[in-house]
């Protein structure tokens, strides 16, 4: 008993890990002196039992593994975080749905130790009441898309047909129209996007910042159709090219914007522990040519707008840069070392009174009953030539003619309307 004792008291302050443990064991069987002495021995140092030791060198034998077998990590993706959510983050009620759904369903235990590992990552479960009232709004957005296409079936409502789809032939002059279902875009239903003059200003910018692969800003009043401009101008980038649209956090913060690049990539595993990791896995990504838009820009302090340029000017980066948003171009202004590295500075104006009409009668079929005295009427009494609020009334007007038995287009409906779009004096 004594000898154990000992060997005990030589042995407790070494510790070796496996891999180093069945390397030298490895060597002593391949040259015929291993005994069952090294492999207690090797059991001691390692903190484990004799037979596991043994189970240690089959391995290493039979399949050449050293290391522990790695497990599978157990993911949860968007759609069961938006399940949760819509739950209230309980859990139970997201394992019930999964075993509703069928196939192969992870243990309520498992669940709970990924929802917790992400929550305590950085994950932010939304809020239950934001989730269920954007919803709704889908579900009414949706409805009214719905009645637009099939038509009031009674009600004694105005008839509007679905809108046709314009092409080049049928345009008499007209800025060409396209469909309205581009990511990131709201339209009224039957509504589709027009190229004006000012957006094929934004596409010719964004093409030269990518020709050189430098930075552009987009700037203009709120409304104009910044967001939308460029979006039209990406929808098809050239082959090899990817588009990453990163959102600015609110008060947003160098760790915040990292975190925001990191997550717009899309980048697999666990956001970094270390600022480091972070813009190394981030820089690592962004070498394939990538044009990184940043939406709400004015809203970034200079911290943020050199996090920004440091992405830019690593060797190892092809970025090129949009900063798009009302004020953008006077955020740039306090960071003059990446103003200078704007290739273009694009402002995105008002619509004209002279482009009012043909603008608007391509944007949506409502319009085109509408006399161009009236258009002009509209655009001076309350659009103002932002492209905004003439969404919002052709929502307005859409949902009045179909939910209101006998209603016309006239001075007097708009009139009411006015009053929904633009706030009291």
């Amino acid at each position: 008993m004594g000898e154990p004792g000992a060997w005990g008291e030589v042995t407790a302050g070494l510790r070796v890990s496996r891999p180093v443990l069945v390397a030298r064991l490895l060597e002593l069987d391949a040259a015929g002196a291993l005994t069952t002495a090294h492999v207690r021995a090797g059991a001691q140092v390692g903190g484990v039992n004799v037979r596991t030791v043994w189970r240690w060198l089959d391995a290493a034998r039979t399949e050449g593994r050293m290391e522990r077998r790695p497990r599978a990590r157990l993911e949860l993706p968007d759609q069961m975080w938006e399940v949760l959510a819509q739950a209230g983050g309980n859990v139970a009620a997201l394992h019930r749905h999964l075993k509703a759904a069928g196939g192969e369903v992870p243990s309520l235990a498992s669940l709970h130790r990924v929802v917790r590992r992400d929550l305590e990552a950085g994950r932010v479960l939304p809020d239950r009441a934001v989730v269920r009232r954007e919803r709704d709004e889908q579900q009414t957005r949706q409805a009214l898309a719905d009645l637009a296409l099939a038509g009031p079936q009674g009600g004694g409502a105005v008839k509007t047909s679905a809108p046709p789809r314009l092409g080049p032939e049928a345009t008499s002059g007209l800025p060409v129209g396209q469909s309205g279902a581009l990511a990131g875009v709201a339209l009224p239903a039957g509504a589709q996007l027009v190229r004006t003059s000012w957006v094929r200003a934004v596409a010719e910018a964004v093409g030269q910042a990518m020709a050189s692969q430098g930075a552009v800003c987009v700037f203009g009043d709120p409304g104009r159709g910044k967001t939308a401009a460029v979006r039209m101008a990406l929808h098809e980038v050239p082959p090899g090219w990817k588009v990453t649209w990163v959102p600015v956090p609110v008060r947003p913060s160098v760790a915040g914007m990292r975190r925001a690049v990191f997550d717009a990539l899309g980048l697999a595993g666990r956001f970094p522990h270390t600022s480091a990791l972070a813009d190394a896995a981030v820089t690592g990504a962004l070498g394939e040519a990538r044009v990184l838009v940043v939406d709400e820009a004015q809203r970034l302090p200079v911290p943020c707008l050199e996090y920004l340029q440091s992405l830019w000017d690593h060797p190892g980066t092809r970025v090129t840069l949009v900063l798009c948003g009302a004020g953008s171009e006077r955020a740039l202004s306090g960071l003059p070392q990446l103003a200078s590295r704007v290739v273009a500075w694009q402002e995105v104006p008002r619509l004209t009174g002279a482009e009012v009409a043909t603008v608007v009668t391509g944007f949506h079929p409502l319009w085109r009953t509408v006399p161009a005295a009236d258009l002009t009427w509209i655009d001076r009494s309350c659009a103002h030539g932002t492209f905004r609020t003439w969404a919002a009334l052709t929502a307005h007007l859409q949902n009045a003619l179909l939910t209101i038995a006998d209603a016309s287009i006239d001075r007097a409906l708009l009139r009411r309307l006015f009053q929904r779009v633009a706030p009291p004096l």
